[in-house]
């Protein structure tokens, strides 16, 4: 499996670098409520107006700065910084938490973009010479909060390829709340468990015209988190057996207009593929199989990595997932 070195960090962070502070075009989610509500990306959200969707900025940012820690001495490295003190202001962040309060803006980036800021919040932790954290958490503590309002009323989760998606969300703040809202964590683990825990095997369509995640291998990778060690493998087996929908039909995707927007998601799906791959390899131990998704994963990365930086309508998100996708450095 390809792991992430330094000159694929620079590759990525260039690339980040050259959208985050991008304001146009925009796709906007905005609700008007009146004609004082038409306003600019940048007047709506002083911090996260680029990379073409506020949700791309939010995680666009997560990339920057899980380099910076990651390649501390990389030619860019300096650049995020001065960057992140310039955006992630208590004056911008303010604002963007007042966005969020809006009574319009209740379902604002819900699910999708409230996991990104929680998980972009959490590696601001992890730079502890900076007060990043501390400026973001008011905004992450809100989205929790929507979270544990949320999944109670969620009767039915969402299984889509797109940003609706349940399970991704919830997997990226799972993570989050392991070091900062342990009342959440259980809220999700209690979610996913009841929700998922009793799938049978998977014979469903996982590939949409513009998905850019797999809903079961979404499922998959929030059940590894919640439940033992185990009990997943146990969980695992069932739903996905040996020779069944991972080995007949989980192969790589082609895009056919990287321009078009909806259609470049699918190498996100590629990517986003690849990081889930990995990790249940991970913990499936050194059997035939796991060694067989690691293969998988392997060929899902290889067929999207070199449009990272290509297109707008991909170059604008796609490095995170790449980011997720690849071995972690040692």
């Amino acid at each position: 499996m390809r792991r992430l070195d330094e000159t694929l960090a620079r590759r990525f962070a260039r690339t980040a670098l050259g959208h985050v502070g991008q304001e146009y075009p925009n796709s906007i989610g905005h609700v008007l409520t009146g004609p004082q509500d038409a306003l600019t990306p940048r007047e709506m959200h002083p911090a996260f107006f680029g990379s073409f969707d506020w949700h791309s900025c939010v995680h666009s940012w997560w990339t920057l700065l899980t380099l910076r820690r990651l390649f501390p001495e990389m030619p860019q490295s300096p650049q995020i910084t001065a960057l992140a003190t310039d955006t992630l202001t208590i004056e911008k962040l303010a604002a963007e938490l007042a966005y969020a309060q809006r009574p319009a803006s209740r379902g604002f980036e819900r699910p999708y973009g409230w996991a990104w800021l929680l998980y972009l919040h959490l590696e601001a932790s992890r730079h502890e010479n900076e007060d990043w954290a501390v400026l973001l958490e008011p905004l992450a503590r809100h989205f929790a909060a929507g979270f544990r309002d949320y999944l109670p009323k969620l009767a039915h989760p969402i299984t889509t390829g797109t940003h609706a998606n349940t399970a991704f969300a919830l997997t990226l703040a799972h993570e989050w709340a392991e070091g900062f809202d342990l009342d959440l964590r259980a809220v999700i683990a209690d979610y996913a468990r009841a929700q998922f825990g009793e799938l049978p095997e998977y014979h469903g369509w996982d590939i949409g015209g513009d998905s850019f995640l797999s809903p079961v291998l979404s499922v998959s990778l929030l059940m590894r988190r919640v439940l033992p060690l185990e009990d997943f493998r146990q969980w695992f087996a069932r739903v996905l057996p040996e020779g069944g929908w991972l080995e007949r039909a989980c192969h790589p995707v082609t895009v056919t207009d990287p321009t078009d927007g909806k259609m470049a998601h699918l190498d996100g799906l590629n990517l986003s593929r690849a990081w889930a791959l990995r990790e249940i390899a991970a913990h499936l131990g050194n059997d035939a199989r796991a060694s067989q998704l690691r293969e998988s994963a392997r060929a899902h990365l290889d067929a999207s990595m070199d449009v990272v930086d290509g297109d707008y309508m991909g170059s604008h998100w796609l490095a995170s997932f790449a980011l997720l996708a690849l071995e972690p450095t040692a």
